[in-house]
């Protein structure tokens, strides 16, 4: 991908919008087509850790050049999962190196044998740098964890009668380093009194597991050799009527016409278009709005787009089917507002973490954590601290759960962390975030960063230049990162659009004392938005508790202690959200798993919930204030009431 500066960008992006991504390519996600079919590659994987001195013996002997097994044993790995769970291999748990996945695959004939028929291999992600081969052949590398990438292997599966087998080998690479995002540090041990020679470990600065590999799908799917790259949407309301802007990317050919349909929820053509871009203007249009704010939330329309094209093979044509919610976001110096009305976001932080699977991608959980957050009466979550899997904004765009995208900018607190290269990684990342989630109405905001050391002057310019560069990426939407700096001190809040701030009062200072946040909660807030004028998210607050420890007065980690926790910021939150605070998100959803320490029990235990999705106290405190703060906007209370108390408070 190539990469701009931040200073171009400032100055192009705005006119650019809509194309900018499209000139480096776009990344549709794979759906079905009366012009396009896709193949799950998902299931069992041969699998093999290089255990080598140098973790390079796959390299050394080219491991890629022939079936996985015939180099050594393998063993069993489903995909998509993280690997580290699965085997009862110690050494696995947390392996730092190459680790090697292998798929054979029998290709439908059609694919092999039609020219016209384009073949693309995709990869959902692959923690953190991967390369693939297929039948040996060096096809495509990509460096970071969370996001998709692909590419045309076409001219590999086309080449003759026994082209229909295939053999895709991925080796993938967990280390972090001072330029990754999450960035890490490796450190040798050399105290051969304690170490053997060469022993080093991975230490990383975010406080969840570093899970690894082929996390999300791996698929197939195939296109015509002329077919629709890229779409940008966006979405404005002017009077009564919702308008949709459009920019349509096409590829493999010069000679192509573009017909855009706009359908309702009952597949009525509302409007219609032609030609790369162009403006659907829909009377009396019905919104998107979030989950809990409209009697009839998260209206999705459907923007269908026909190419006919000219290619050397003769006509081909593609469809693809894009989902669309028509809706606005806007910031003023108190209010966060989505089609013109103020919005509060009440809701989570989540990790894509659960037992045995690690972060790997599963619908069943899916469900069951949408099922959850509807329970609680939450509105909202961020993607803490990585974009999370396509799915999951999907599920998002047609339930009406407000989303703050954020980036793996995580563990920023080193100087070094704060370089040129690493910049211009995080800057590319974002236009991969950009790139892949920039339709979905249900993402409001874009998070560059969680918790960086941003009282650095250093991570004052890096951190303006990667939000300058996502605006220009996307104008439509405001930025922002997460803070945990002191306000007098931060050197990133003057260019974002809305304040994030962290804090764990009487937790992680003061431990104990309850008596204390209300006081320290109101001087935080207070002095943000005296010195910024920006509406403020408390982005994280909570506390451990280890579920059935219990005592009265409450102690820490106990789940009164944790529920009065919860109370005590309750007071401020329920005073300032009337004025300039528009949100808070608990941490946590869910218990989750991070590198062993003395201060962590088999994990965080900040989760509302455990780590099997069991509820503890605090949880149905936190339904009944979610309810309630919904109820006041949306309904009578009387209504509300019984509502709330029903088993299925939602409609």
């Amino acid at each position: 991908m190539a990469r701009r500066t931040a200073v171009a960008w400032a100055a192009l992006g705005p006119l650019l919008w809509g194309c900018a991504l499209a000139l480096q390519g776009g990344m549709l996600y794979p759906r079905e087509s009366p012009s396009r079919q896709r193949k799950e590659l998902d299931g069992l994987w041969s699998f093999r850790a290089d255990f080598s001195h140098n973790r390079r013996r796959g390299f050394e002997e080219q491991w890629y050049r022939r079936p996985l097994r015939e180099s050594g044993p393998t063993l069993d790995m489903p995909v998509p999962s993280s690997f580290n769970d699965i085997s009862q291999d110690w050494r696995l748990w947390d392996f730092v190196g190459w680790v090697w996945y292998e798929r054979e695959v029998i290709l439908p004939e059609r694919w092999t044998q039609d020219l016209s028929t384009r073949v693309v291999l995709r990869i959902g992600s692959a923690h953190a740098y991967a390369i693939v081969w297929v039948n040996g052949v060096d096809t495509l590398e990509h460096e970071g964890g969370y996001l998709p990438f692909e590419a045309d292997i076409s001219n590999l599966v086309q080449v003759g009668p026994l082209s229909s087998q295939l053999r895709i080998t991925i080796a993938i690479n967990n280390t972090l380093t001072p330029t990754t995002l999450p960035p890490g540090t490796i450190q040798y041990l050399t105290d051969t009194s304690k170490y053997p020679k060469g022993y080093f470990v991975q230490n990383v600065y975010f406080d969840f597991f570093n899970y690894a590999g082929l996390q999300r799908s791996v698929l197939l799917y195939t296109t015509p050799t002329a077919y629709i790259d890229d779409i940008t949407v966006t979405t404005s309301v002017e009077h009564d009527s919702g308008l949709v802007n459009y920019q349509i990317s096409v590829k493999g050919s010069n000679l192509f016409e573009l017909e855009v349909r706009l359908l309702d929820a009952e597949n009525k053509l509302v409007a219609n278009g032609t030609g790369t871009q162009g403006q659907l203007k829909v009377p009396g249009a019905r919104l998107w709005w979030p989950y809990l704010m409209h009697e009839r939330p998260a209206y999705l329309y459907s923007l269908e787009v026909r190419l006919t094209a000219q290619t050397s093979l003769g006509p081909v044509s593609d469809f693809y089917t894009l989902p669309v919610g028509i809706r606005t976001v806007n910031v003023t110096k108190s209010q966060f507002l989505i089609n013109g009305k103020p919005f509060y976001f009440h809701g989570v932080n989540k990790h894509e973490d659960a037992d045995i699977r690690g972060k790997g991608f599963d619908w069943p959980l899916l469900v069951k954590d949408f099922n959850l957050l509807r329970w609680l009466g939450a509105n909202a979550f961020r993607t803490s601290h990585y974009p999370y899997a396509e799915e999951v904004l999907q599920m998002c765009d047609r339930y009406g759960i407000v989303v703050i995208d954020e980036c793996p900018g995580v563990g920023l607190e080193l100087p070094q962390f704060f370089n040129n290269v690493s910049l211009q990684n995080h800057m590319r990342v974002m236009e991969e975030v950009v790139r892949r989630d920039k339709n979905h109405p249900a993402v409001v905001m874009w998070s560059v960063a969680n918790e960086p050391a941003s009282h650095l002057e250093s991570a004052g310019y890096y951190l303006k230049m990667v939000i300058a560069h996502t605006k220009a990426l996307d104008p439509s939407r405001p930025v922002t990162f997460v803070t945990r700096s002191n306000y007098a001190a931060d050197k990133g809040a003057p260019y974002v659009d809305v304040i994030c701030v962290n804090s764990y009062y009487s937790w992680y200072n003061d431990f104990g004392h309850l008596e204390l946040i209300q006081r320290q909660l109101t001087t935080q807030f207070e002095n943000w938005y005296k010195t910024y004028q920006k509406p403020i998210i408390q982005s994280e607050y909570g506390a451990e508790a280890i579920v059935g420890f219990h005592q009265d007065p409450p102690l820490m980690f106990t789940e009164e202690y944790q529920k009065s926790l919860l109370e005590q910021y309750h007071v401020v939150l329920d005073q300032k959200r009337r004025k300039y605070v528009v949100g808070e998100l608990i941490w946590n959803f869910a218990d989750f798993m991070t590198e062993q320490s003395p201060l962590r029990v088999l994990g965080n235990k900040k989760g509302v919930f455990t780590r099997q999705r069991q509820p503890k106290s605090a949880a149905f405190l936190l339904r009944e204030r979610y309810w309630k703060i919904a109820n006041e906007t949306r309904y009578p209370y009387s209504i509300a009431k019984s509502q709330c108390l029903e088993n299925s408070p939602f409609t």
